[in-house]
């Protein structure tokens, strides 16, 4: 009897606080995640890093023993002071000519800047520099996902919300069904477009780059990571890019339009009505009761095959009122006087017939 009684009582605890409990494994799953994908990249990476540190240090100690006119520390202060200005966007290279801070180079860097994926290659050199990246970019930033969010409202009209209206009515699917096969294929269309054939004119472009290197490249850019380790444009020979200004003007375009296109299809899978109820799962009680749209649009796809025509119920509902001088000669004709009653709708349709 005890042992009812508190599993009721678990019970009752558990389904009233269901919406905290989800969301505390919701927070110990990310978690989880952070940490699975930190050993994966440990157990991945650590080898080779280890391997580049030896080759390094053989190179150094090989070079300092060719050139025994070169003291140790001379060079860990030239190595220093190169690194430095490398992490600067300035290379020591005696080939390089490239100019970081020309107007074309300028402009891609700001649209890095906005757009938040910061490769990292060319930074502010200047106090003035940085202080002016600083206001920019607290001004555009906020302008940038003003000026995405509009873009993309628009686009997901067309793209997403129409098509779905117009194939449900033609079809008669389901539009549960319909939305994630809609956002499945937009999907595959915008890897095709944005990622897989880009990563392949990059391959072709960049002859230090590998396809598996230019998608790389493709998916962290367009996502908005932005590690910097590639970065196109960078290619120090001026026979495999004879057009530098138009070839990362180019890219500036394809970052800003591939952005623009990745968020429509992220904001057409958020609307998924199954992504909605699973969402409603990590809501507090009073949020819940507030989001119950998922579950208005499912159960009104459920039950629009089921219902009868509204038309046709109303017509049939719906009594047929005789006018006021057919009753006035009815009654003349029966000789009878009475209050003013409706007639039915089977007994005007007799009468026209």
């Amino acid at each position: 009897m005890v042992t009812g009684r508190r599993g009721d009582w678990c019970a009752h605890v558990v389904e009233r606080h269901q919406s905290g409990i989800n969301f505390a494994l919701l927070i110990i799953s990310y978690i989880l995640y952070l940490v699975i994908g930190a050993a994966i990249f440990s157990a991945i990476e650590l080898p080779y890093e280890r391997e580049l540190r030896k080759e390094l240090k053989g190179a150094r100690l090989d070079f300092l023993s060719n050139n025994t006119c070169v003291s140790d520390a001379h060079l860990e202060e030239l190595l220093a002071r190169a690194l430095a200005a490398s992490n600067y966007g300035v290379s020591v290279l005696g080939n390089d000519t490239n100019k970081n801070w020309d107007f074309v180079s300028s402009l891609f860097f700001t649209s890095t800047v906005l757009t938040t994926t910061g490769y990292g290659h060319s930074v502010p050199l200047s106090d003035g520099g940085k202080a002016f990246c600083i206001f920019y970019s607290l001004v555009g930033i906020p302008a940038t996902l003003f000026f995405l969010s509009a873009i993309v409202e628009r686009l997901m009209d067309l793209l997403s919300r129409n098509p779905i209206s117009h194939f449900h009515r033609r079809w008669a699917m389901s539009r549960p069904k319909l939305a994630i096969i809609h956002a499945a294929s937009l999907s595959i269309i915008m890897a095709l477009l944005f990622l897989f054939i880009p990563a392949w004119i990059f391959m072709a472009m960049e002859k230090d780059w590998n396809f598996l290197e230019s998608l790389y490249f493709c998916f962290i850019s367009l996502t908005t990571i932005g590690l910097g380790d590639y970065v196109p444009g960078e290619t120090q020979n001026k026979e495999d890019n004879p057009h530098p200004h138009m070839y990362r003007l180019a890219i500036t375009v394809y970052l800003l339009v591939g952005l623009v296109c990745v968020l429509v299809v992220l904001e057409t899978c958020y609307e998924l009505p199954q992504l909605k109820l699973l969402r409603r799962r990590f809501y507090k009680e009073n949020v819940r009761e507030l989001d119950s749209e998922a579950t208005n649009i499912i159960s009104h796809d459920q039950l629009s095959d089921q219902l009868p025509n509204p038309g046709d119920h109303m017509t049939n509902q719906l009594p047929v009122i005789s006018s006021v001088s057919q009753q006035a000669d009815t009654l003349h004709q029966n000789g009878t006087s009475g209050p003013y009653t409706p007639a039915s709708g089977t007994t005007v349709n007799e009468n026209l017939s």
